[in-house]
């Protein structure tokens, strides 16, 4: 990680070198603070460290002093809601949202790690961007136009999924009059009423967990049903029923590309249920969508990604588990929207975006690539 060359004032707003001194919740105010200058994504609060920004995609230890677990805990509990300090306290791990007035909106998992406090905390944009300022492969937009099944988008953690799904929902809200139930954990992007009616569930505060917040909202009369995160194998299977039945189901799950994604889901299930969730899945999935960022020429980052829009071949390859065939399914499909990660990458090559060696670097099928270049 590379040092922050202009923190130095963090010692004194933050009086990290006698505990006891520090104020109130200013301490992490001032944190806040300072990640919104630096137009920095995340905080990193770890023991034996000092507090690291990441700008970038970069991590950068602050010019300050560092922290020990008891820091962390003593800066971060103090400005959790309630729900999240009573789930910090029984399970040692919370998820939730904080505002700061003046700032803007951060996620926070605070959790241990060897035995010690640690946190992250990610700043969640004031708005909620529309798809077109995203710089998303053309034909991203065909994902909000889908009527009905489950849509999975895939990424690593960071790769701006959520901001993607986000994206997806609004074009949605200002081009349809319909009735939208996100239900996340915690909220990260909060839409205001355009066409359609959005209502948004946290859970911890709104529900107790994903599957019941789940479960109330097929009776809510939705249209569209997005899914913060699918984290465990009931959600699953309630998404791939409201799928089936005619609703809009938008979810993310942590994954690389398209074939990863649904055996992600599929390994979710024991091994004497998967047949049968193969079987459901090939009804219910309608598309999948996998990004990542990328380093884009003269700073910054840009996304990249692959699509599968789901027909006959496709779903007779989830029913078999012979996920390997759905790249190919990529090529044959163009027509309806799918395209690979190679295709993607070498129109960025093209338009002067991204580094040819980071391209090649990052493409699934270097053959795939190479002939993409050439054409």
């Amino acid at each position: 990680m590379e040092p922050i060359d202009d923190l130095d004032r963090l010692a004194d707003e933050l009086e990290l070198v006698n505990r006891e001194a520090i104020p109130q919740g200013g301490g992490l105010e001032a944190l806040l603070r300072l990640m919104a200058e630096r137009n920095a994504s995340d905080l990193l609060l770890v023991a034996g460290e000092p507090p690291a920004l990441r700008v970038d995609g970069v991590v950068r230890r602050a010019d300050a002093p560092l922290l020990d677990g008891d820091d962390i805990e003593q800066l971060v509990v103090p400005m959790l809601p309630v729900h999240a300090q009573r789930a910090f306290r029984d399970a040692s791990i919370a998820d939730a949202s904080i505002r700061l007035p003046g700032v803007g909106r951060f996620r926070v998992n605070l959790h241990r790690e060897r035995a010690r406090a640690a946190a992250v905390l990610r700043m969640l944009p004031k708005v909620v961007p529309r798809l077109a300022s995203l710089n998303l492969p053309p034909g991203t937009e065909a994902l909000a136009r889908l009527n009905h099944g489950l849509v999975l988008i895939g990424g690593a953690t960071g790769s701006g999924k959520t901001t993607t799904m986000a994206a997806l929902v609004e074009e949605i809200n200002h081009r349809d009059a319909k009735h939208i139930i996100t239900i996340e954990d915690p909220v990260e992007y909060e839409h205001t009423n355009q066409r359609s009616i959005v209502q948004q569930v946290e859970v911890g505060i709104d529900a107790p967990d994903f599957p019941t917040a789940l479960r109330s909202a097929l009776r809510q009369a939705p249209d569209v049903i997005v899914i913060g995160e699918m984290r465990d194998a009931e959600t699953m299977r309630i998404a791939l029923a409201a799928g089936e039945t005619g609703h809009l189901v938008f979810s993310t799950l942590h994954t690389t590309d398209v074939s990863s994604t649904i055996s992600r889901l599929t390994d979710s299930f024991p091994a004497e249920r998967q047949a049968t969730i193969c079987q459901e899945l090939a009804a219910a999935l309608t598309a999948v969508f996998v990004q990542t960022l990328l380093p884009r020429v003269g700073g910054g980052r840009i996304p990249a990604a692959q699509a599968l829009m789901v027909s006959y071949g496709a779903r007779q390859h989830i029913r078999r588990n012979t996920l390997q065939h759905l790249h190919q399914e990529m090529t044959i499909t163009r027509r309806l929207g799918s395209f690979t990660l190679e295709e993607c990458l070498a129109g960025l090559v093209k338009s002067g975006a991204i580094e040819r060696a980071e391209a090649a670097l990052r493409a699934q099928h270097a053959d795939d690539f190479e002939h993409a270049m050439a054409t």
